[in-house]
């Protein structure tokens, strides 16, 4: 059987550090910013970690699982 190919969009959205976290921009960063303040548009810039059942479908998607 083939190996599965990962998803090229999740690829680019999604990082896998080497301990096996799945890291991710947050979301609402991208507009309306005048209207944030600046502690919140630091934290939205930062990348974090994902947690829950979306772990797990995006590691299917990449081909890790």
């Amino acid at each position: 059987m083939p190996k599965q190919k990962p998803c090229k969009s999740l690829v680019k959205r999604v990082r896998v550090t080497r301990t096996g976290k799945v890291m991710a921009k947050g979301a609402g960063g991208r507009h309306k910013r005048v209207r944030k303040s600046p502690a919140q548009k630091r934290r939205l810039s930062k990348i974090r970690p994902l947690e829950g059942a979306a772990v797990k479908q995006i590691r299917l998607g990449l081909g890790l699982i």
